[in-house]
């Protein structure tokens, strides 16, 4: 399962548009790639209720509904920046399901958000958008449910705490990035905190030429933990 990058607006588009490389390519010669738009995405094609009590959880149903649909009990799971919050629901939510994680460019929590003025808020626009797409929702609502995402006592990945992670036994490969929605020390928390982790060199976006290095490390990493 590939999770697209984007914020809120993230669909299959990323993978030819945004991302660091196209997974879909790298990776459809050896797996099954399944990746989806996310629901009310802006740009996408998914449209869904809008659960402002239960913002996070409502993702984790699509996704795990969607392997649901395919009757695909196991899978690996590769997501890029709001993918890694997605994929710390995940492992919470079925952890028996994910035989292991890759987080590339994944999404944090640094208190530098709270400034208004913050341009690493990659969530702000949202609102705006959606209600621009689909007059029915209230702007309201829209608000209240970026604001439960991550302005309510927000911290670290947003969807687990530390301990958690500390708990959690799954294999994790992850790819850190250092730009204001990304940051470096977040990503690294967690690949000391979790007991099963593995980190990629850094940086590996840059120079491009790194790219394919970070490509075979994916690659070498989901061939030893794919189930048989």
């Amino acid at each position: 399962m590939l999770l697209p990058g984007g914020g809120l607006n993230a669909t299959i588009a990323f993978f030819t548009g945004n991302s660091p490389f196209n997974a879909i390519e790298e990776f459809k010669g050896e797996y099954r790639c399944i990746t989806a738009d996310l629901r009310n995405a802006p740009s996408g094609q998914s449209t869904g209720p809008i659960e402002v009590d239960r913002a996070w959880e409502s993702y984790a149903d699509d996704q795990l509904g969607l392997m649901d649909h395919l009757r695909i009990d196991r899978f690996m799971v590769m997501g890029f920046c709001i993918g890694g919050p997605f994929i710390w629901s995940l492992l919470k939510r079925a952890p028996d399901r994910i035989a292991a994680a890759v987080l590339a460019q994944p999404v944090g929590w640094r208190p530098e958000m709270r400034d208004p003025a913050y341009s690493g808020a990659f969530w702000k626009g949202w609102p705006a958008q959606i209600t621009a797409k689909r007059p029915e929702i209230p702007r309201q609502v829209a608000e209240q449910f970026v604001t439960g995402m991550f302005e309510t006592n927000p911290d670290f990945v947003f969807t687990v705490t530390r301990d958690f992670v500390r708990t959690c036994q799954n294999p994790i490969l992850i790819l850190p990035d250092e730009v204001p929605a990304h940051p470096y020390a977040v990503a690294m928390e967690c690949a000391m905190l979790a007991p099963r982790a593995e980190v990629s060199v850094f940086p590996w976006k840059e120079p491009r030429e790194r790219i394919p290095l970070a490509v075979r490390q994916i690659r070498s990493f989901l061939r030893a933990h794919r189930p048989a």
